[in-house]
């Protein structure tokens, strides 16, 4: 049922575009206006026939004469060139069309509008050029009672269009004016609009993926290939060789739809994908390669039109088999692919079937009008697919969020179950650590049995125990220092400083070392627990006292640098071995000058403290001369 739906929409609009381009056949179309029509080189007029709001269209009556015939009754878009349907004649050459405006009626004054006339040109009235150039011409003048003797000459050497294949446009210039202001704004509008949408979809070049990249790329070929109607209609010097930009913006157009559609399906990676690209890749190159032919070959022409048919035939197919792919895997952007495709079809079978029959007033041609809806089709699948994304990712953030919420709780009421079975087993191991330490030393008092392989084994056990003991003693400042759960408060630098002179002025005093302390010029503050703040000077101010001899010096010095504030402590103690440094501030890790006394948690829980606050904590030494430590804590401002 939901595949049988899915087809719904895009039916719909097959069908809602095949009316569309019937009511624009008989609404918006040169060949259905009215009359009066030409014949035998002569077009009658009179007053009445220029009151209207639409221009007159000069369709029939001509008289061509080139090469090869003279005064041949045609009308404007029988021949798309002077080929005429023999592919053993050259298309190219020189040509002029001839017809009478035989008026009746006060004078007026009136232009003739001469559109897309991919040749040379000259547009002459009653044997004055009025007119040259290349591209769209117009002729103004004043139309009087009687005969008047229209020519228009073309010379052409490039392309597949050649002579005068658009009718002109007859009428008052309020009336071409008008025209041109509505054709004009329309044109305006289909190349600007899809142009400010591969602008936009340059900001979703990096987040939006390929779907992104080839839709920007649609919009630029459909805005290229709309931009060949102010290349005319400016006559710019390029509009006699504008054939080739803008096959190559529509064989482009077609080359995004079918990616497109491959892409919305997933399919873009597949076999089938790649040998219907390297089709589509292909004929545009034969397509392009036949144009520049043309002239030397008289039969490229013939080929060329049966070849682009082709090309757009293998387009809807390519872009069909994508559009049930997508069905099939229940793609989301299925139903605008498949719509897009029926809007690609019903052009199609336009452009097809109104062919030498279908030239616009005011808007759009037909493949025009497809190629708007397929930008404004992919567009909207763009807006659907990056405001499901959103959606996605919001619902996604929010699950993280929860997620990351629960895992926290999870994790945090781990690390407290953790800190509580260290201090639990800490306390429970206190006494039989101790007991075994007492029961060495009674045995070693008795002396019974004791002979010199028992007292090793003695040795071996209290160097053990007493390492024991040293790493419960570190269990038990772990825990002392997980207990901290006061808040972070503003402290004074000053006052840390000064506190630290007054704790362990008078220790050092009694170990006969210098203690010193150095305090910034300019007052500082920083957010710190000062219970953790007592337990980090604490531990490397001892370190230092323990290093020490007597008679050397302990610095602790300050100062402040940009947003951070620096603290040294420096002692000329004993000094760390350079192959120890990079392990000093490891859990549990004890140098060879301390390993009877040190727990090898000091330097660790300094450091914890201290990237605790985001700062960090480095070490210099030289054995034998002393040891610095630099801490680097964020200012508070």
């Amino acid at each position: 049922m939901k595949q049988q739906r899915a087809w719904l929409e895009p039916l719909a609009a097959f069908m809602m575009l095949t009316a569309f381009y019937i009511l624009l056949f008989y609404g918006d179309n040169k060949y259905q206006s009215p009359p009066p029509y030409g014949k035998s080189g002569i077009i009658t007029i009179d007053e009445g026939d220029l009151d209207g709001k639409r221009p007159l269209f000069l369709i029939d009556g001509w008289l061509l004469t080139d090469e090869r015939v003279k005064d041949m009754p045609t009308y404007i878009g029988e021949f798309s060139n002077l080929q005429r349907g023999k592919t053993t004649v050259s298309p190219h050459g020189e040509a002029r069309y001839r017809l009478i405006l035989r008026y009746e009626g006060a004078p007026r004054v009136v232009s003739v509008d001469f559109p897309q006339l991919s040749s040379r040109y000259s547009l002459s009235l009653n044997g004055t050029v009025l007119g040259r150039g290349t591209g769209s011409g117009r002729i103004t003048f004043l139309l009087s009672s009687g005969d008047h003797i229209l020519e228009v000459e073309t010379s052409s050497k490039f392309g597949y269009y050649s002579g005068m294949y658009f009718p002109p446009a007859f009428g008052t210039a309020g009336t071409l004016s008008r025209m041109d202001a509505i054709r004009g704004f329309a044109y305006a509008l289909g190349f600007l609009l899809p142009l400010s949408l591969a602008v936009f979809t340059l900001f979703l070049w990096q987040t939006g993926g390929s779907l992104s990249r080839w839709f920007g790329l649609l919009c630029c070929c459909y805005a290229l290939y709309m931009f060949r109607y102010f290349v005319f209609a400016f006559s710019m010097p390029v509009a006699e060789y504008w054939f080739l930009v803008q096959g190559a913006a529509f064989y482009g157009l077609c080359f995004c739809v079918a990616k497109l559609t491959a892409l919305a399906s997933g399919s873009a990676g597949g076999r089938a994908w790649r040998w219907m690209q390297a089709v589509l890749l292909a004929l545009p190159l034969c397509l392009i390669g036949l144009s520049l032919l043309i002239p030397v070959f008289p039969w490229a022409v013939s080929l060329h039109g049966r070849l682009t048919d082709l090309y757009y035939i293998f387009t809807f197919v390519c872009a069909a088999f994508f559009g049930m792919q997508g069905i099939r895997v229940r793609n989301r952007e299925s139903r605008y692919t498949l719509t897009g495709c029926m809007v690609f079809g019903a052009g199609l079978l336009a452009n097809l079937f109104f062919s030498n029959t279908f030239e616009p007033v005011y808007l759009f041609w037909q493949f025009e009008w497809c190629g708007l809806l397929l930008v404004l089709l992919f567009g909207a699948m763009m807006v659907s697919r990056n405001r499901r994304i959103l959606r996605e990712n919001d619902a996604l953030t929010n699950h993280l969020e929860e997620e990351v919420k629960k895992r926290t709780q999870e994790v945090t009421r781990l690390l407290d179950e953790r800190k509580a079975f260290f201090s639990d087993m800490a306390h429970d191991l206190k006494a039989p650590v101790f007991a075994t330490q007492s029961f060495i030393e009674a045995i070693r008092k008795s002396g019974v049995g004791v002979d010199r392989e028992l007292r090793n084994y003695l040795d071996l056990a209290e160097a053990k125990q007493q390492e024991m003991a040293r790493r419960l003693q570190g269990l038990s400042a772990i825990n002392e220092l997980d207990k901290i759960k006061e808040e972070k408060a503003r402290l004074s630098l000053r006052e840390i400083l000064s506190e630290i002179y007054a704790v362990y002025y008078g220790e050092a005093q009694v170990r006969m070392v210098y203690f010193f302390v150095e305090e910034p010029e300019q007052e500082a503050f920083l957010m710190a627990q000062p219970e953790k703040m007592n337990l980090l000077f604490e531990n490397l101010i001892y370190n230092a006292l323990r290093a020490t001899p007597a008679g050397g010096k302990i610095t602790v010095a300050a100062w402040i640098r940009e947003d951070k504030i620096c603290i040294t402590v420096e002692d000329t103690g004993c000094g760390i071995p350079e192959e120890e440094l990079p392990f000093i501030f490891r859990r549990f890790y004890v140098g060879a000058n301390n390993r009877e006394n040190g727990t090898g948690l000091g330097l660790y829980i300094a450091h914890s403290i201290v990237t605790g606050l985001g700062g960090a904590i480095y070490a210099e030494s030289t054995l034998g001369r002393g040891t610095k430590f630099t801490l680097e804590l964020p200012r508070e401002n």
